[in-house]
């Protein structure tokens, strides 16, 4: 399994354009939300002693197997990404019980909209998306805005001069 650093560093390699990761903050958001919530139809709640009223759906499984992966590449990282994507959830299971219309037209909007913007962003990078080359770009592509996020707030130091020294900084 490839580490954080070779993950964050293949992807940032596609990423170096300030207005592209701006563009990401908003638009891979979006496009899990959306995801999330097009995965939320069939649901069933499960009742558990203690814990009560638990949700599950297909975006629940998915939610559990990519915060998985995340938390084995990293742990504080991984934890921000189960609370933030957990938050993803909580609206996506809040749109299922929606007509189908509304259910489909708010997701389908959302997921459109998001890749929007992304492709706005590689426009202004004039490189293709990271996918392209890498379907683990698809996965990644959540984690790389959390950790750019991190890298604005003056944390992860270490793994953004990393990343850094192997494609170069962001412009």
């Amino acid at each position: 399994m490839k580490t954080l650093e070779q993950h964050i560093s293949e992807y940032a390699h596609y990423h170096r354009d300030k207005r592209n990761i701006l563009t990401h903050y908003v638009g891979i958001p979006l496009i899990v939300f959306a995801l999330l919530a097009l995965l939320s139809r069939p649901a069933v709640g499960i009742t558990f002693p203690l814990i009560g009223q638990i949700i599950v759906s297909p975006a629940l499984i998915v939610w559990l197997a990519g915060n998985m992966f995340y938390v084995l590449l990293d742990k504080k990282l991984g934890a921000a990404m189960i609370i933030l994507t957990g938050a993803l959830l909580y609206g996506a299971h809040a749109l299922a019980p929606l007509s189908m219309w509304a259910w489909l037209s708010v997701s389908i909007g959302v997921f459109v909209a998001g890749w929007v913007l992304q492709f706005i962003g590689h426009y202004f990078e004039g490189k293709k998306p990271a996918f392209v080359d890498d379907i683990m770009g698809l996965v990644i592509g959540p984690l790389f805005v959390v950790t750019e996020i991190a890298f604005e707030l003056g944390l992860r130091n270490e793994l953004k001069a990393t990343v850094e020294n192997n494609v170069g900084p962001t412009r």
